[in-house]
């Protein structure tokens, strides 16, 4: 992810038949129901009506440095929604820059003008890296210390008291990210690369904690580094997959020894140490990977993951597709995810199920039985359902 340009140079980054059933709360049981979050950050205009209504239903949503006042009127709609800002850990904007003075209001933690010229990243001759496809993004040295404590003063500086948290984009696992096959001669291992990163995130967690503060860092593709999601959360309040499980709507993560379960994984072991969990599918909202990536959020989460899907890479502008969804209460989950069938799992919630084939796309449906009869997404009653390969589903019962 790399974007968040202001005004004219901004870069242009099914709902389901519901049925009547008893509401959880009426029957005695927790509510419980998806959450999601808006990553708006495209600058694009806002109403006061849009607020209103998203405000309400989204957990989180992420704005840029210079819309506080729209920070201030999310918060004035629903106190209890977070309000994050946009910040790239990883490289400063040279397009924010004017005449030698950096604009007021950033997207990045250290204006272009005024960083000093130890801190950018160069490549083995020498040269400084510019991220491939975002032109004027000028990759930083995060491994250096003073690099990191300006980053998180300027930070801290422009957003404590305006916004709940920071959205940290850009934490990297691999060395020539944005450079394919180049990495920086500071650098010339994935390995160096993630601890310059562990480095930078260590160093600066306190005076965010301090700050108040929550931290969240865009870590897509962790799930192909071992270790990596959790190494780098132990040092922030919560993780972003900006690329979780489907990645166009033929093209469905299932199970592999860096697949699905990795991803999964990702959502249980933040929930565990209360700890803050996005998700983002990517589809055109075509109902197989909607659902596998829905019923596949479900299985794990707890109180603190979010999802919301995007159809076009980095359109970060009008809030994402609210699903009705989102709003079935399920009831109390009854325990965590277990596996019924091989890389078939399932959930049960006291007004529910959840059940996805993790199995690759195209492979032959696998039958699982219920204990009595739900009602699935069309509204039909059944005993049974039969899920294909990378599909999912989400049952619901009255309770």
């Amino acid at each position: 992810m790399g974007f968040c340009v202001r005004s004219s140079i901004v870069s242009i980054l099914a709902g389901v038949l519901a049925v009547t059933m008893v509401p959880a709360g009426q029957a005695g049981e927790e509510e419980w129901r998806a959450e999601s979050f808006w990553l708006h950050m495209n600058s694009t205009p806002v109403d006061d009506q849009m607020i209103a209504t998203e405000a309400r239903r989204r957990s989180y949503v992420v704005l840029n440095a210079w819309e506080s006042d729209l920070a201030a009127k999310f918060k004035a709609a629903n106190p209890k929604i977070q309000t994050f800002v946009y910040k790239d850990l990883s490289s400063t904007r040279g397009y924010a820059c004017s005449n030698g003075v950096d604009d007021s209001d950033l997207p990045t933690g250290v204006g272009y003008c005024a960083a000093d010229p130890e801190w950018f990243l160069l490549d083995p001759n020498g040269r400084r890296f510019e991220y491939a496809g975002y032109h004027g993004h000028w990759q930083m040295d995060v491994g250096n210390a003073a690099y990191q404590n300006a980053w998180a003063d300027n930070v801290i500086a422009s957003s404590a008291k305006v916004f709940d948290g920071v959205l940290m984009d850009n934490a990297l696992f691999a060395c020539d990210t944005y450079h394919d096959g180049v990495c920086p001669a500071a650098y010339p291992t994935d390995e160096s690369m993630r601890e310059a990163y562990r480095s930078m995130l260590a160093n600066t967690r306190q005076k965010f904690v301090d700050a108040g503060l929550k931290t969240v860092a865009n870590m897509s593709n962790a799930r192909l580094y071992d270790g990596a999601w959790d190494s780098y959360v132990e040092h922030l309040d919560g993780g972003f997959d900006e690329w979780w499980l489907t990645f166009g709507d033929r093209d469905l993560l299932s199970e592999y020894s860096h697949g699905w379960s990795r991803q999964i994984e990702q959502i249980t072991a933040n929930e565990a140490k209360g700890k803050i969990t996005w998700v983002q599918p990517h589809h055109s909202g075509a109902e197989q990977p909607f659902r596998y990536a829905f019923a596949s959020y479900l299985l794990a989460k707890g109180e603190h993951a979010a999802i919301s899907e995007i159809e076009e890479t980095d359109r970060y502008d009008d809030p994402s597709q609210w699903r009705a969804e989102y709003d079935w209460d399920l009831g109390t989950p009854l325990g965590a995810h277990h596996e019924v069938a091989k890389n078939v799992h399932q959930r049960d919630f006291a007004c529910g199920t959840v059940i996805v084939n993790a199995n690759r796309t195209g492979s032959a449906p696998v039958t699982v039985r219920l204990d009595e009869t739900q009602t699935d997404e069309t509204g039909a009653p059944v005993t049974f359902v039969a899920l294909p390969g990378t599909t999912g589903t989400v049952l619901r019962k009255t309770c």
